[in-house]
């Protein structure tokens, strides 16, 4: 008698958690299809080839600042501070780039972002850990604030 109440008590244990998953996964794909149903972000209107380019530089913006952070774990702040530079930073490349946009706004911010890029690779060249994780503070809240603004 006692086996099989704790197998009852297993089974409806079991049931109970998968109904609330289930339950959980339904509000979830809910909220998250509310989520787009309601993104009030500014479309940039990108054509499907920019569109594409511009997502694959995110990703390498993205990529570059984990290998600053990773570098920087290992005291390599010479090595951080090129990344910044090149990977992050206002080239000439990055310039020419941002002017492509139209919309003002957002090539005002992909420019600070890009400025801040290079005061982070000045910050990381100090070798002072606290300069250098406020620059990248800096250069991840201009991520922050485009990503919450606008939308490909």
């Amino acid at each position: 008698m006692k086996k099989i109440l704790i197998a009852a008590s297993a089974i409806i244990g079991i049931a109970g958690l998968h109904a609330a998953f289930a339950k959980d996964e339904t509000m979830h794909q809910g909220n998250h299809n509310q989520m787009h149903m309601t993104d009030t972000r500014t479309s940039l209107g990108l054509p499907a080839k920019m569109k594409q380019h511009q997502l694959s530089n995110m990703r390498e913006h993205l990529e570059a600042i984990k290998s600053i952070a990773g570098l920087m774990s290992e005291n390599k702040f010479e090595e951080a501070s090129e990344i910044a530079h090149t990977r992050l930073g206002l080239t000439a490349d990055m310039q020419a780039m941002c002017n492509m946009f139209e919309n003002k706004s957002f090539r005002a911010l992909g420019t600070a972002f890009h400025k801040s890029g290079d005061d982070l690779g000045d910050a990381l060249k100090t070798k002072d850990v606290n300069a250098s994780l406020r620059a990248l503070n800096k250069t991840m809240q201009y991520c922050v604030e485009c990503h919450a603004t606008y939308r490909q």
